[in-house]
C-alpha cells in the first residue's frame, strides 16, 4: 500500500482528498501547512505528495524547494491549485522541482490518476 501526503491549509479539501485516495487503497498523512508537512516527510516518508501551492506561512513553492534540499530520495509531487495566474516563473521552477502541477477542481478520476501516475514514478 502506497502512503501519500496530502497538504493544503484548506481542511475540506483535505479531508475529501483524503477519503477518495483511501477509498483507491492508498495510506494517506495530511498536514494543514507546509511545516507540518516537513515533519511529517522526515518521520514517516510518503511515497508521494499532493500540494497546494497557495498556503499561509510558507506556500507550496517554498515547501517543494525545501523538500528537494534534503538529501533523501525525490519524492514525486503534484501541486494542485485554484491559482488560474500562476506566473510562468513559478510554473517553470515547479517543473524544474520536478513537481507535476494541477488546476482545481480536480475530480475523483483525475485525483487516482495523478496519484497513480505519481506512484509509478517511485517503482
Amino acid at each position: 500500500m502506497a502512503k501519500v501526503l496530502i497538504i493544503d491549509d484548506d481542511p475540506s479539501v483535505v479531508q475529501t482528498f483524503a477519503r477518495l485516495l483511501r477509498l483507491d487503497g492508498y495510506e494517506v498523512l495530511t498536514a494543514l501547512d507546509a511545516d507540518a508537512a516537513l515533519r511529517e516527510v522526515e518521520t514517516s516518508h510518503p511515497d508521494a505528495v499532493l500540494l497546494d501551492l497557495r498556503m499561509p506561512l510558507m506556500d507550496g513553492l517554498t515547501f517543494l524547494r525545501r523538500l528537494r534540499a534534503r538529501k533523501e530520495r525525490h519524492t514525486p509531487v503534484a501541486i494542485v491549485t485554484a491559482d488560474y495566474l500562476v506566473d510562468e516563473a513559478t510554473i517553470r521552477e515547479l517543473r524544474e522541482l520536478e513537481a507535476d502541477v494541477y488546476y482545481k477542481p480536480v475530480w475523483l478520476e483525475d485525483l487516482v490518476g495523478i496519484m497513480r501516475r505519481l506512484i509509478d514514478r517511485t517503482r
